[in-house]
């Protein structure tokens, strides 16, 4: 189920955005970049839908995917 951002509060985006950013594996390239420029890239991102916020009822997990992956086979 797709989340719109502007159904959770501000800290709970902040924190989600904040782990996602966070993890293992996540890429920004050969630019070192700084938590807050890549927590506005996603901000960005979500506003333009290019990003959603994804739940999953049965594992009730949260995650933030590209939009256009959520319909690839």
């Amino acid at each position: 189920m797709i989340i719109p951002a502007e159904a959770i509060s501000a800290e709970a985006l902040e924190g989600l955005i904040e782990e996602f950013v966070t993890r293992d594996g996540t890429d920004y390239g050969f630019e070192e970049t700084s938590l807050v420029q890549r927590v506005a890239q996603i901000k960005r991102k979500l506003k333009s839908k290019e990003i959603v916020i994804l739940f999953n009822e049965a594992t009730e997990d949260v995650n933030l995917v590209q939009y256009e992956k959520l319909y690839e086979k």
